[in-house]
């Protein structure tokens, strides 16, 4: 990586500096501050869903009271050491998670700007505001050192409030935050102190960060990061992020887990501890939820967690499998068991033997199979189709469906026997549309993984791309995400970024009910129907969907000089489509 200074800042402080000799000399030099116009627009209101979102990231709106208040019962049920230590995480991971929000808003722009937006999203999200003393940073050599000033810190009005003026610091999460946001900024721990605060009785907080190796006694505030299994820092210097707990790697960086997928929502989480707990046991589990949620992979995985994880995993879909084949494709066929079985096999509950058995769309089998299998569940044995020897076998049946069984039951289309026989550990996996939490992280996953498939180079999403795709109702669950993504990455231009046009061009409808924050700080609508926008208004930055689509759609046609066929080519879509959403908007078609 480049070197890159940050403006405002005349020499590199050496370790000698004291944090008041740096500023002191430095006070004069004013440090630019960028406009925080471009995160103040990923800033989304959807009250009609009940959410906030800043870019990807759910928020909520919380009374300052009711901080001091949850602040006071965990000092006085936990004590301060664990309480202070307990808020600090929190802050970490927000920090963390805004770090990786800000490199992509503000990719391409300078590494002083880049930086900035962590300070400036603590005020967008109403809790500080962040007045620069000294900066300077230097990724390449790993040397930062911070000195910013806090006016009107929420957290220390919160304590006052409770505890009233002190001689200990207290903006404890915003402590954290910034370590969280700079660690990761840096690519190296930094600590952060605060050094003046509004809790002990100074005019404003003040707080200054450098690499945990060039502090005095850091143990004295890491201790604050290393209770319990969150967060564990290294003193050495070419130590680069800290190694952290699974839930906090999680939320700050949203790799895979160790389910192989993605998912940080409470949806998510849940029937990922439902599977941690059953996958030791031999119990039978039955996945419910509706088709595209993902139970197939949920199931491959209780299996790797299982204690029969170097056993096979059969999986077998039953309704891709015709009634008359689906008892000798489960148990097997004797040579001569019926018309054409010219040779015996085993069925897919031999072959699973020692293992696991996934039986997907389980509420599909005939009463015949059905029969059959609740043999082989209750007694752990079988009989090929055609021969007369029974077989023990040693499996695990993990089964799904989409069908609601008790109602199945009642109808007489399923056996109330085998229902409460695989009923034994039902596992709910709650649709797409109810963990959208898990939405931008899927998102980041899937564009990972299909543009190294199809070699291409994608740098990301565009903003209204990010609007559309956490707003639309995803009827087809994570597998219409997925594919969704796919196509569009076969039809984004190499080196580009995905767009509208590349995502929805099925005929899917987007409803967008959601508002965001105007420059003059209202809130605006966003999805209005407008009129169609002339081409020159697209780089204005227009906020809603429908207007957005009116000027791409304007815009293309103009460049094609009206020709319908290339500027279909150009947006990537048939040229039905772009006739139909031609008249949906009331553009006119000159000529073809």
């Amino acid at each position: 990586m480049p070197k890159s200074r940050t403006r405002g800042v005349a020499r590199t402080p050496s370790r000698t500096d004291t944090p008041g000799q740096l500023a002191e000399r430095q006070r004069s030099k004013e440090i630019r501050v960028p406009a925080i116009h471009d995160l103040a627009k990923r800033l989304r209101f959807a009250p009609q869903q009940g959410r906030i979102w800043l870019d990807d990231q759910r928020m909520m709106l919380m009374h300052i009271s009711s901080l001091g208040a949850l602040r006071q019962e965990l000092i006085e049920s936990l004590g301060k050491e664990t309480a202070r230590g307990l808020v600090t995480r929190i802050g970490y991971q927000a920090g963390s998670r805004d770090a990786a929000m800000t490199r992509k808003v503000r990719a391409g722009s300078n590494r002083y700007d880049d930086f900035l937006a962590g300070p400036q999203l603590v005020s967008l999200e109403g809790i500080v505001h962040c007045e620069p003393n000294a900066l300077d940073i230097d990724v390449e050599r790993g040397h930062y050192f911070g000195d910013f000033s806090l006016i009107d810190c929420a957290e220390a009005e919160a304590h006052i409030a409770s505890y009233g003026i002190g001689n200990e610091s207290v903006c404890w999460m915003l402590i954290g935050y910034a370590c969280g946001y700079t660690s990761a900024f840096m690519g190296r721990p930094i600590l952060w102190r605060e050094i003046e605060c509004r809790g002990m009785g100074h005019a404003k907080c003040r707080v200054v960060g450098k690499p945990v190796e060039d502090w005095d006694d850091p143990q004295d505030d890491l201790r604050f990061l290393q209770i319990g299994d969150f967060v564990k820092w290294s003193l050495e210097p070419q130590a680069m992020l800290p190694a952290t707990s699974r839930i906090a790697e999680r939320l700050a960086n949203a790799p895979e887990n160790s389910f192989g997928v993605v998912g940080i929502s409470a949806g998510f989480n849940t029937v990922c501890h439902m599977v941690n707990k059953v996958a030791p046991t031999e119990a039978t589990v039955l996945f419910l939820g509706e088709s595209g949620v993902g139970k197939e992979v949920f199931a491959n995985n209780l299996h790797r967690l299982s204690k029969r994880a170097d056993g096979p995993f059969v999986a077998v879909n039953c309704a891709a499998i015709p009634e008359h084949l689906m008892e000798s494709e489960l148990f097997g066929v004797e040579r001569g068991g019926y018309t054409g079985a010219t040779s015996s096999r085993p069925g897919r509950f031999e072959r699973a033997n020692g293992g696991t058995l996934f039986l997907d769309e389980v509420g599909t089998l005939s009463f015949t199979a059905q029969g059959k299998l609740l043999r082989a569940l209750q007694q752990g044995e079988l009989e090929r189709v055609g021969d007369t020897r029974t077989r023990k076998i040693d499996v695990r049946v993990v089964a799904a469906t989409n069908v609601n069984l008790r109602e199945a039951v009642k109808a007489g289309q399923f056996r109330e026997d085998l229902f409460f026989r695989l009923n034994v550990f039902p596992i709910q996996v709650p649709p797409l549309r109810e963990r959208r939490d898990d939405i931008p992280l899927m998102m980041n996953w899937f564009l990972q993984r299909l543009a190294k498939k199809h070699g291409k180079l994608i740098t990301g999403f565009r903003e209204r791309a990010v609007d559309a795709l956490i707003s639309y109702g995803w009827p087809g669950n994570v597998r219409e995400l997925e594919n969704m993504i796919e196509r569009a990455v076969i039809l984004a231009e190499d080196g580009g970024a995905l767009d509208l046009c590349h995502l929805f061009t099925t005929g899917e409808e987007i409803d967008v009910s959601s508002f965001m924050l105007k420059r003059s700080g209202n809130i605006a609508p966003l999805g209005e129907p407008v009129e169609p926008a002339p081409p020159s208004t697209l780089a204005a930055g227009i906020p809603g969907l429908a207007e957005t689509e009116a000027a791409m759609l304007h815009a293309a046609v103009a460049e094609a000089n009206g020709n319908l066929s290339l500027a279909a080519r150009v947006l990537g879509i048939s040229r039905p489509k772009l006739a139909y959403r031609l008249r949906k908007y009331g553009i006119p078609i000159e000529r073809d």
